[in-house]
This record gives structure tokens, sequence and C-alpha cells, in this order.
């Protein structure tokens, strides 16, 4: 039986009140502004930024994503284009395309396998331990991939509707690897509202237009493109609304 969320209060001391503090200082700083002022962005906060997005938790660190950092005028007008002109897409001093593929954790396994062979920092039982992981994320990637698993999975999520999420099948990978991208998403997002600058996640854009003019490999997923830049003075902030907690925390 679900129990009532009680009203208790966060002992900060616990939290590290400094960390804490600075944590929800940034959180509520991030915002979704529509009106920047477009003045440029040094490369070295961009890049910063994108370091530290790409910390972000991944399944089996595959990192299936690319942050495409959309730099030349001419592209950027293209990019906004396919955003609907919104207001966000064309004043942001940068945008941020995140697209996602397969290939790219095949990529990533090749780093690793690499990575793993020729560090001195992993012990052998850890060598061989992340040997075993890569021959499993190998293995499951080849049988995940074949086309078969789309009708099958239309049956199965027909019968066991929570299984519909398996990364099984072309159509389902590629929602896996979409999943995936958006924990960079959201740390990018964070990480610009601590740098000092602004944001705001679109999602309201042709992906087959902003795959065409970034040639992006066959497969692809775009989730969203992040507009980056610094808020107009005068930039509409609406006070922020929630449901309340209670009704989005179910204790059990």
């Amino acid at each position: 039986m679900n129990k009532p969320l009680e009203n208790s209060q966060l002992n900060l001391a616990d939290l590290g009140s400094v960390t804490w503090e600075t944590f929800r200082v940034i959180n509520a700083s991030r915002r979704a502004v529509r009106h920047f002022d477009g003045m440029p962005i040094s490369d070295e906060v961009v890049l910063a930024v994108l370091a530290e997005a790409q910390l972000a938790p991944s399944s089996k660190n595959l990192q299936p994503y690319c942050f495409h950092w959309i730099k030349d005028a001419r592209v950027h007008e293209a990019i906004a284009a396919t955003c609907r002109n919104q207001r966000a897409a064309k004043s942001a001093s940068t945008l941020i395309v995140v697209s996602a593929n397969s290939a790219y954790g095949l990529r990533t396994l090749n780093g690793w396998e690499a990575h793993v062979e020729q560090t001195d920092t992993l012990d052998d039982k850890s060598k061989a331990y992340h040997r075993q992981e890569l021959n499993l994320c190998r293995r499951f990637d080849r049988i995940s991939r074949l086309w078969l698993w789309e009708p099958l999975m239309v049956l199965i999520s027909w019968l066991y509707p929570m299984l519909d999420l398996l990364p099984v099948g072309p159509s389902r990978t590629r929602h896996w690897v979409a999943r995936n991208s958006l924990y960079a998403a959201q740390t990018l997002l964070l990480a610009a509202a601590a740098s000092g600058l602004d944001s705001c996640p679109m999602e309201g854009f042709s992906a087959r237009q902003v795959a065409r003019l970034l040639k992006l490999p066959r497969g692809s997923a775009v989730p969203l493109v992040i507009a980056l830049g610094r808020r107009m003075p005068n930039a509409r902030i609406e006070p922020r609304w929630r449901v309340p907690l209670e009704q989005v925390v179910v204790v059990h």
C-alpha cells in the first residue's frame, strides 16, 4: 500500500549545506529562456559546459550520443528555420543539436576496449571484468538490432506493455539511445546555468530536416535542440509552477 508523503523538513546538515544550497540556486536559475541577447559566447565556456554534460550517466557507459555545436551563422539560420522559427532558436548565441545513434555506442566500445588494454590504473581483476562487459555489449548489439524483433516486440508489448521499452529491434534501439542522450542534455542545461548561461530545450523542430542539414548517419535520432545564450534584460520569465510534491512522489 502506498504511504502518504510526510511533510518532514530536510536536514541540510546531512546533505552538506554549502553543496545543497549551491545546487538549489543553480537549479532555480535554470529556466527555459526564449529571448536571448544574441551576444557571442566564448568557445572556452561552451566547451566547458559540454565537457560537464559528458559526465552524465548512460547505460553501460556507452554514451550513444553526439553534441552538434552550431557555430556557422548560415547553419544556425537553417536549423532555426527547422525549429519553426521559434524565438529561442533565432535569438540564441549558439545552438546545440543532440543526436543519438547506436553506432556512437559501438564507437564508445572500441575506445573503452583500447583504454582497458592500455591503462595502468586498472588491476587485472578489473580488466577481466571490463573485457567480459565489452563482449556482452557487443553480442547484445548484434542481436538487438535485428529486424525480426520488430513484429515480435509488437506482440510482446501488447501482451506485456511494461516490456515495450526494451532496446531490441531498430525502432526501440533508437528510443533507447535517445533516452540515454537526454541524461546528458539535462546535465548540459544545469551546467549552462552554473556557468551563467541561459538555455531553452526545444522539441518542436523537423528532425528529418535537421538530420539532412547535419548529414547525420542513418538510424540517428534527434531528441532535441538546445538554445544557449544570455537572456535579454526584459525577457519574460513567469513564476515557476509545479504540481504538489505528493502527486509525484509515491512512498511504498
